[in-house]
């Protein structure tokens, strides 16, 4: 069976054709932490582990890479320092 994906552009689900299937790469934005965590932080954790762990188990383990970043520094983080009298230099 194909994996599907969501094409929000389209609205319509589309078959996912890695560019490489030997070398199959996920990158995710991650969390711009800037206040206490809540579920809205953990659904895109879940949500891109599960499609990881679907995709080498397709590909192979060996074939899929996944990266995600978490945003140190930005106009949300700034902007609540400011509120809470932070400083953010160092």
């Amino acid at each position: 069976m194909a994996i599907q994906l969501y094409d929000s552009m389209a609205r319509k689900k589309r078959p996912f054709a890695p560019l490489d299937p030997n070398n199959v790469r996920m990158y995710v934005c991650g969390p711009t932490v800037y206040d206490r965590a809540h579920i809205g932080n953990a659904r895109p954790a879940v949500v891109f582990d599960v499609l990881f762990r679907l995709l080498r188990h397709t590909y192979g383990a060996d074939h899929v890479a996944y990266v995600r970043n978490i945003t140190d520094i930005d106009d949300k983080i700034i902007a609540r320092a400011q509120e809470r009298g932070v400083p953010i230099d160092m």
